[in-house]
């Protein structure tokens, strides 16, 4: 089955980036035993991954490169907060290279990692672990499917077959 809009899509998939070296390593995979599964076109993947997957189906295997600026995006210095030490009273001060759940405030969740810690603030890195990274992925198409009324309505795959429950 051809993957398309409001299709369940699981497939299997390394992701190459570089590493200090210049060689490109290994950051993460999905496997046929535990494959990464999506609602197509609900806007959970990357744009480019989606695109680079649309004209696939079933049983399909795949190689392409998706550039920094269209993956997570380029490193931003300036993505930085600096969170008052206060606001962690009551808890351990985080160490540098601890991932912290943040939220702004319009509530939206993101993830900061501590890069330094002072006598009176945190400095978190605001960029996504893997921005300014090409992305390499190399995978196979396991399965397509319609989505179910129930996936379509909550906007996400309940897994492979349509029955994971949450």
């Amino acid at each position: 089955m051809k993957i398309e809009p409001q299709h369940v899509v699981s497939l299997t998939y390394d992701l190459y980036v570089k590493q200090e070296d210049g060689t490109e390593g290994l950051a993460e995979s999905a496997t046929q035993e535990q494959p990464l599964t999506f609602l197509f076109g609900a806007g959970q993947m990357i744009p480019k991954f989606e695109q680079e997957l649309s004209t696939l189906s079933t049983g399909d295997s795949y190689d392409f490169r998706i550039s920094a600026a269209e993956g997570y995006g380029e490193l931003d210095e300036e993505a930085v907060a600096n969170l008052p030490l206060d606001m962690f009273q009551g808890a351990d001060v985080p160490q540098i290279g601890e991932v912290l759940p943040l939220q702004d405030n319009n509530g939206n969740r993101f993830q900061g990692q501590v890069v330094s810690v002072n006598e009176d603030s945190v400095i978190v890195d605001l960029n996504h672990p893997m921005a300014g990274q090409e992305l390499h992925f190399k995978g196979e198409i396991l399965n397509v499917r319609p989505a179910t009324e129930e996936e379509l309505a909550h906007g996400h795959a309940h897994g492979p077959d349509g029955h994971h429950a949450h």
